[in-house]
């Protein structure tokens, strides 16, 4: 004679629905049904009656439970206190009006059942307690390990993001105390380049904090945006290497508006220009590109430089991405890279297509 009452926590969860309303008056109306059967094969009147007892009664105790709830604390859960007391009136209540109602649905006099006090109405009004009691509990328990499960997937996410802008904030230092060293070199060498450089690197100073802020207001930052902070960067180097740094970009139209973290791809291009193309004395090509591949979303970052025998352990480039791609995208990227000696080296980033 009682439906299971459900709990949520309305700051954690979206508002109710009346989807989800009729979802539980379901529910109570099934238990509700359970219970009128379990009564007929103890013993007593026949099923329909106490279909209709157990419907007025369960169905009263689910609005009770479920909207004293909301009245006591529209924000969620209102303690267990306060739910206790809320089930022992609710049920009270319910077992009073809805058998008034049900006597007056059969024909029957009003307080009929009533006026077999103590005996059998307080065995039914102990039962739904127990019911109802157990019902609240359960339900708690669940919603409060759900509400803990979202607490526990957003502190990740925060801790995930936090680490990201981290590494990010480490990066852009990097990037700058090597375009300096660059400066410095050319200073002593070629004023004029390094005069250049210096108006080059004014430009694309200026242009990565306008971008930095559009990103921290959008929350997102594009492959577009990805591809065009590269090519500042290549025409910032190409001062310093001249007609030794030849560089292609390609990034499809359809591909453009792909969300990225920011500056995923300039370690590697550093790394290709640090060493493998400036120590090549003719120089060499240096190539991005993006393409949907068959496992999602492929970067490609490759030079005709000197190469290597074995992948370089230490260092900022390689490791840096392998750590910004476990965070942004844990379990779900890698970044594959090859090498040899004269014969260059390639970078492969593979990222989830419909990743944010």
């Amino acid at each position: 004679m009682i439906a299971t009452p459900a709990v949520r926590d309305t700051a954690a969860m979206p508002p109710l629905k009346p989807a989800t309303i009729a979802r539980r008056a379901l529910a109570a109306v099934v238990f509700n049904t359970v219970i009128a059967l379990a009564i007929t094969v103890v013993g007593g009147e026949s099923f329909a009656v106490n279909m209709v007892y157990s419907q007025f009664i369960g169905t009263f105790i689910w609005v009770f439970i479920d909207g004293g709830r909301y009245v006591l604390n529209p924000g969620g859960w209102p303690g267990a206190p306060a739910m206790a007391a809320l089930v022992v009136v609710s049920v009270l209540a319910s077992y009073l009006i809805g058998s008034v109602s049900a006597n007056f649905l059969l024909g029957r006099e009003l307080l009929l059942g009533l006026n077999n006090f103590p005996r059998a109405t307080l065995g039914f009004v102990l039962m739904s307690l127990s019911a109802g009691g157990f019902g609240a509990y359960f339900f708690t328990s669940r919603e409060m390990l759900a509400r803990a499960r979202l607490a526990q997937e957003e502190a990740q996410r925060q801790a995930s993001e936090a680490r990201l802008k981290l590494l990010e904030s480490q990066l852009e230092p990097h990037m700058l105390f090597n375009t300096l060293a660059n400066l410095r070199a050319l200073i002593g060498t070629d004023p004029e380049r390094a005069t250049a450089m210096l108006d080059r690197l004014n430009g694309y100073l200026r242009a990565t904090l306008t971008a930095s802020r559009t990103e921290a207001t959008a929350g997102r930052h594009t492959l577009a945006e990805e591809f065009a902070r590269l090519r500042d960067y290549l025409e910032l180097m190409a001062v310093r290497m001249g007609p030794r740094l030849r560089y292609t970009l390609d990034l499809p139209e359809t591909l453009a508006a792909h969300s990225v973290p920011p500056l995923l791809l300039q370690p590697l291009v550093e790394n290709c220009i640090r060493h493998g193309l400036e120590p090549s004395r003719d120089g060499g090509e240096l190539r991005v590109s993006a393409r949907q591949g068959t496992g999602g979303l492929e970067l490609e970052v490759s030079d005709t430089g000197v190469g290597c025998e074995p992948e370089p352990q230490a260092g900022f480039g390689l490791a840096q991405v392998r750590e910004r791609l476990d965070t942004a995208y844990p379990g779900l990227a890698r970044l594959d890279w090859h090498s040899r000696p004269g014969g260059g080296t390639r970078a492969l980033l593979t990222l989830p297509l419909k990743a944010a």
